[in-house]
């Protein structure tokens, strides 16, 4: 059994967070099974501090304070950086959108140990936090379908899980810190997603007026309604749509969803609205309030989340990595790897290699590498279930010399448990020295990113994240 301390940082649209969990790794196979190594185990050893983000103006982190909170939480937990090597800094919401959003993720990842991903992306905090408020395993263990809305302070995160697995993401500008109020209840900011419900609902607010709580019950109330049309509960408004986070998938809810789960920082006003509503100087309690009167929690059964405002950082710290299958081909001086974009075959183009064809490939990636500028990039393909040896053999010939002209390290990713037997073969056929990595049971899609760190389990098997990055309005869509 191996151990490994994963670290979570989550800088969101209203807190920043970090939580410390501790996973289990183990060969799970039989005495006569190829190995298999799974994370076995997982135990949350320190969790931090909610913190409001520190900010410096509203298109700008401050940095400086941000790596002082993450530096204060680690001495605070009794760890340093390096005791890390796996987790993952990630900002969500609004915040993902501030001017030095990359600058920020860059800095702090450095924090964590030699493998520690960087991410972003309205789809990949949907799933995270689906995960860390036990939506996905509820779904798995009760054989159902299960929803997560993660209402934070700029975005609501849904994940649909059925039996387990993903089935729908989707993202929308709804949150508890899109109008920020003063202490005389004058209107400090509203969001532009805001102020467009608040426009279609007849309701006139912006900075500096004071706000009535008629208006701003109101307003939370047609966040409410816009959530319910986004799981199915009445027809879809053109609002609907205008409001989707840049980057998210187009949610697609299925009608047998039967339990309801809601994490994020508005989560705790679903089902106790607070004593004092605007104690943070927004409309997160109003919102929570509407939430849980509204269809949500009479159409779905409402299942308390295991966490609710921490949800997003312990999916992050616990949920991100996954460990790749055991029959790979592993050149160990090129880990870890960060931020690698991955170009997804084409069937097309797959079927090409397997057939002993190079050119497909070829022309993939040259395209490729002039739209990514990058020198290292990961060919993600099917495989085959049971392929044949002449296959296999026509498959590593075609891949060989269809990366040829670029003569840099070859990293393939296959999800079918091929990839020990596709190196083997690949190898020889490759110029001297040139690196190798073929990885089997890990899903990307195009436009992903990869991070790989070092090989765990006596090389068995290394850890990876697959991820889409979003930052500011540049959009990236998959996962």
């Amino acid at each position: 059994m191996e151990q490994a301390l994963s670290v979570g940082i989550d800088i969101g649209t209203t807190t920043t967070q970090l939580v410390l969990t501790r996973l289990l790794m183990e060969d799970t196979s039989g005495y006569f099974s190829v190995p298999k190594v799974s994370i076995i185990g997982k135990e949350i050893v320190y969790k931090g501090g909610i913190h409001f983000t520190p900010l410096l103006d509203d298109q700008l982190i401050d940095l400086q304070a941000v790596r002082s909170l993450v530096s204060e939480e680690f001495r605070r937990a009794g760890y340093a950086p390096g005791d890390t090597s796996l987790g993952a800094v990630i900002i969500t919401g609004e915040a993902a959108r501030k001017e030095n959003a990359a600058a920020v993720l860059e800095a702090l990842s450095g924090f964590a140990g030699d493998f520690v991903v960087s991410a972003a992306g309205p789809d990949l905090e949907s799933v995270i936090a689906g995960k860390g408020s036990g939506a996905q395993q509820y779904s798995a263990d009760h054989h159902c379908t299960a929803v997560n809305l993660d209402i934070g302070g700029g975005t609501t995160n849904i994940a649909v899980f059925s039996q387990g697995e993903v089935q729908s993401l989707g993202c929308y500008d709804i949150g508890g810190r899109l109008v920020r109020l003063r202490p005389d209840m004058t209107i400090e900011a509203v969001s532009p997603s805001a102020a467009l419900i608040a426009s279609a609902r007849g309701l006139a607010l912006g900075p500096g007026q004071r706000a009535g709580r008629g208006e701003l019950d109101a307003l939370a109330l047609a966040m409410a309604r816009l959530l319910e049309e986004a799981l199915g509960l009445g027809e879809p408004s053109p609002l609907l749509e205008q409001v989707r986070t840049p980057g998210s998938s187009v949610l697609c809810p299925p009608g047998d969803i039967e339990a309801i789960f809601f994490s994020g920082g508005v989560a705790e006003s679903v089902y106790r609205p607070a004593e004092d509503p605007f104690r943070y100087g927004d409309i997160g309690c109003l919102l929570g309030e509407a939430v849980g009167k509204s269809r949500l929690t009479t159409a779905f059964r409402p299942v308390p989340a295991g966490e609710t405002i921490r949800a997003t950082v312990v999916g992050a710290g616990s949920y991100t990595t996954t460990l790749s299958g055991s029959t790979i081909d592993c050149d160990d001086r090129l880990l870890p790897l960060k931020n690698v974009p991955v170009l997804k075959l084409t069937a097309a183009a797959e079927d090409a290699c397997f057939e002993g064809r190079p050119e497909p490939l070829a022309e993939a990636l040259r395209h490729f590498r002039a739209q990514t500028a990058s020198d290292l990039a990961a060919v993600a393909l099917r495989g085959r279930r049971n392929p044949s040896y002449p296959q296999l053999k026509d498959a590593a010939r075609a891949i060989a010399q269809g990366a040829a002209p670029d003569h840099g390290p070859l990293l393939l990713l296959v999800e079918e448990d091929m990839a020990k037997a596709l190196g083997q073969l690949l190898r020889p056929l490759l110029p001297a020295g040139q690196g190798l990595l073929v990885l089997d049971c890990l899903r990307a899609s195009e436009h992903d990113f990869l991070d790989i760190g070092r090989p765990v389990a006596g090389g068995l098997a290394v850890p990876g994240v697959v991820k889409t990055l979003v930052f500011g309005r540049k959009v990236h869509h998959g996962i």
